[in-house]
């Protein structure tokens, strides 16, 4: 028999790449950690890690393993965190696996007080934009656009239900271009735009009045969505071009007059996100909790 704590060292040493930042997620020592794996991969007869003295990487054989005993182990945690529930106040891990844009404009707003009300609840958010397995992540809900959604998943709606991208500029550069009366117009001017990795950089949709309108500007910067759009953000304040982003995420600069609303009347809108989880399994007490919170803040 292969002992389960064997497996779920694998597991943190896997997902972490390194036995140390394994230990200090799981608590345990790496020289504890480094035991359990060569104990398993001794009782299996196989290599599961590759080890350097940079980087620990899994093997053929272990990725295979991985794959397969993410679900698993992810099954067993929530049928006991589901008992653990039962006894009283919701208690354990729950995991979220968000796009960067939730982690900045939703969530801040949901998780403190949601952490206040249930205090024996420790909450994970990986913050990625690409579509991802949730319980191959090791992760026990997501937070997605409608559009993204698998049809196997219950879906939650989750932060407001509708948003705008809006296309803004900084008074220094609109002086010097010229304001953009058209979308068309956008094709003559420095644009700065992001784009999902290895995906290439998405049209700009606008939308007035019944009329939509796609354009593909070039720019002076491109930038990965999410985890650098930031760096366009400034890049736009400073006067390097236009940007197309989220109303809320460029509200504030909106408002402080660091940039100037470019072609308002043609912004569309779009649902907001839901959070989304696997509908044939049980779900953890951590989870629920969550889900009847946000249900809870979404009532008038």
């Amino acid at each position: 028999m292969v002992d389960l704590g064997d497996l779920n060292a694998f597991v943190a040493v896997a997902r972490a790449a390194g036995f140390r930042d394994a230990a200090r997620a799981s608590g345990n020592s790496p020289s504890g950690l480094s035991e359990a794996v060569r104990r398993l991969e001794t009782r299996l007869g196989t290599r599961l890690l590759n080890r350097t003295t940079r980087s620990v990487v899994p093997t053929e054989a272990g990725q295979r393993l991985l794959d397969r005993l993410g679900p698993a182990l992810a099954e067993m945690e929530t049928a006991l965190d589901a008992v653990q529930g039962d006894r009283g106040r919701p208690a354990g891990t729950l995991r979220l696996n968000v796009p960067v844009s939730a982690a900045r404009l939703v969530l801040p707003g949901i998780v403190p007080p949601f952490l206040a009300a249930y205090p024996d609840i420790r909450l994970e958010v990986t913050a990625e934009d690409s579509f991802v397995d949730v319980l191959a992540a090791g992760c026990d809900a997501g937070i997605r656009y409608d559009e993204r959604l698998e049809q196997d998943m219950v879906a939650v709606p989750i932060g407001p239900r509708v948003q705008r991208f809006a296309t803004a500029a900084a008074p220094a550069y609109l002086l010097r271009h010229g304001r953009p009366e058209h979308p068309r117009d956008l094709l003559a001017h420095a644009c700065l735009r992001g784009r999902f990795t290895g995906r290439a950089a998405q049209s700009w949709e606008f939308e007035c009045r019944g009329e939509t309108v796609r354009v593909d500007p070039t720019g002076p910067l491109l930038v990965s969505a999410g985890t650098a759009t930031d760096l366009a953000v400034h890049a736009a304040i400073a006067g390097a071009g236009v940007i197309t982003l989220f109303e809320d995420w460029l509200r504030p600069h909106l408002d402080s007059g660091a940039l100037q609303p470019v072609l308002p009347d043609w912004w569309p809108q779009f649902s907001g996100p839901f959070l989304y989880y696997p509908g044939q399994r049980l779900v953890p007490a951590p989870l629920r909790a969550f889900i009847d919170f946000v249900k809870a803040s979404a009532r008038p």
